[in-house]
């Protein structure tokens, strides 16, 4: 009889930072039982033209969606949870989330007007699925209702921590409960799959209480009026600003589709305190400048969101001019540095002047430093190690500090990896396919189909599209027309470009025989190779090419 393993497969989140999916199965390998832990996203960006959501690819459980026991949600960000109304349905398993959480998730259920089996649990809940003996543990983290979730199985435990800092003192939901990670240690751990985001980090990240009490000191400050931008899901940095500007005098006005939702959201939970509130957009314009505050999306430079509106000027109830503070109560995550600097400089344009977490203490992590994975372990005391949520890099120097803190084996997974956590230590064991689905509109497709492989070519060199008539002798029957989009329309000489290829594609044709003439995929081969090889010797650039043949 075959023996029953406890295997781990990252199929999103190793070796990149977001879109993770975790898979956990127990069971010999002809019949595993799996859970799942978190499904996210990661955004589309310049070498994805169109897209705007990526997910994992999940083929592989889908083919063993059978054996899937349910979905655990560790928090609401969405690179943990962005994927879950694209992929549930498909999934067929119940989701589990903690209150705050599950608001997020259910507002997407319902957007996509999908019914989805959706089990809300409590903070610290303990519940079985299958073999695995699952406990929800609180951390602290940028979003409330941050969990490690605590697995037991009769082979091994393992504490999966999901996104984490250790916040001594949160200025929402409760400390980190270190209790319940030193009970579980005393379980035995035989695996910490642990987040790695800040291993190259020293110190700690520092606690939300400070950003407060800076952004209060930043706010009252101010004479003229004010506009904050932050991560709409960190609700605790929300509730800081609004309290800042409670302290200020000001109102509060909310901009943005995804910080209203975020808000939304929170208020539902019981996570807003009851003596903030807000003002309208269209009431907020009749106040004094200097009573007003306006938080708003867009830290990252999204050109949709409101502060890139307010940079171009076209929000239809804010302009910003000479006299504003626009602070930016965020980092810049790696990759949106051009995007961000090309937004500050709009708005400095306009006449605000700019603060951001370089000028006053405005902003911590909601990721771990080196001294708080110091301190994890030190809780945990867990046997071996797998560091998850990070860069190749990030995975690779976490693995070497878990050795320092005394594990017998740390790995360092990719996706697609499958790691046998027991029986034995742990050691990889197969690799399964993996990639990135592409949501394109409404539409979700695999990495490597068609559109986006041909939206990248038309990006790099525009697109010609040709016209040819040909009569039921073969002849050209009409002169041959050629249309351009983002190509040159003259050279270097000043000639027509359309005119020269147009001619080129005529004396290529006249070339051939009639009898070649007489096969449609010869006349379109022959043209677009003629057009696309002028092109490269006057431009250097080979556009993309379509034929458009019509006989009569």
């Amino acid at each position: 009889m075959a023996k029953s393993e406890l295997v781990f497969l990252p199929l999103g989140g190793s070796g990149e930072i977001g879109m993770n999916m975790n898979l956990y199965g127990h069971g010999p390998a002809s019949d595993r039982q799996w859970i799942m832990i978190d499904c996210g996203v990661t955004f589309g960006d310049l070498t994805t033209p169109g897209i705007d959501l990526i997910c994992p690819d999940p083929t592989y459980i889908l083919e063993e969606r059978d054996r899937l026991l349910g979905l655990l949600l560790t928090h609401g960000h969405e690179d943990h949870i962005g994927a879950v109304a694209l992929l549930a349905p498909e999934l067929g398993c119940p989701v589990y989330a903690t209150p705050f959480t599950a608001q997020l998730v259910e507002r997407k259920f319902e957007e996509a007007d999908i019914d989805v089996d959706l089990r809300v649990i409590r903070m610290g809940s303990r519940f079985s699925l299958g073999p695995f003996d699952l406990e929800y543990i609180t951390l602290t983290h940028s979003i409330p209702e941050p969990n490690a979730i605590a697995i037991r199985t009769e082979l091994a435990n393992v504490l999966h921590t999901g996104d984490w800092k250790i916040d001594r003192t949160p200025t929402l939901g409760p400390e980190t409960d270190h209790a319940a990670l030193q009970v579980f240690a005393e379980e035995d751990v035989h695996t910490i799959v642990c987040d790695s985001t800040n291993v190259f980090s020293p110190g700690e990240s520092g606690s939300e209480e400070g950003v407060r009490a800076a952004l209060t000191d930043l706010i009252t400050a101010q004479k003229g009026r004010v506009v904050v931008t932050t991560f709409a899901s960190n609700v605790s940095r929300v509730v800081s600003i609004c309290q800042a500007a409670q302290a200020a005098d000001r109102s509060i006005c909310l901009l943005g589709r995804s910080m209203l939702r975020i808000v939304g959201a929170a208020q539902a939970v019981d996570l807003i305190p009851s003596d903030i509130s807000f003002v309208e957009p269209k009431d907020a314009g009749y106040l004094p400048r200097e009573h007003v505050l306006y938080l708003c999306t867009g830290s990252q430079g999204e050109p949709r969101a409101a502060l890139s509106r307010l940079a171009r000027d076209d929000h239809p109830e804010l302009s910003i001019s000479e006299g504003d503070t626009v602070i930016f109560s965020s980092k810049i995550i790696p990759g949106n540095e051009r995007e961000i600097f090309d937004l500050q400089n709009q708005l400095v344009d306009l006449g605000a002047q700019i603060v951001t977490e370089k000028d006053a203490p405005i902003h911590v992590s909601g990721h771990p430093n080196r001294d708080e994975l110091s301190q994890m372990y030190d809780w945990v005391k867990p046997k071996h190690a797998i560091p998850v949520h990070g860069e190749v890099r990030h995975l690779e120097e976490h693995a070497k500090f878990a050795r320092t803190k005394g594990v017998a084996k740390a790995i360092a997974p990719r996706n697609g990896t499958m790691i046998r956590l027991t029986p034995g230590e742990p050691e990889i064991i197969d690799e399964v396919p993996n990639g990135r689905w592409y949501l394109d509109g409404n539409i979700l497709f695999p990495d490597g189909s068609y559109p986006v492989k041909e939206r990248r070519k038309l990006g790099y060199a525009g697109l010609l599209s040709v016209a040819v008539v040909l009569d039921s002798q073969c002849s050209i029957a009409a002169p041959i027309q050629v249309f351009g989009e983002g190509v040159p329309r003259e050279t270097d000489d000043g000639e027509d470009f359309m005119a020269l290829l147009e001619e080129a594609a005529e004396d290529a044709l006249e070339r051939l025989s009639r009898g070649k003439r007489d096969d449609d995929q010869t006349v379109e081969n022959t043209v677009r190779r003629t057009v696309r090889t002028l092109m490269n010797e006057i431009w250097g650039k080979r556009p993309q090419v379509l034929v458009q043949l019509l006989r009569t």
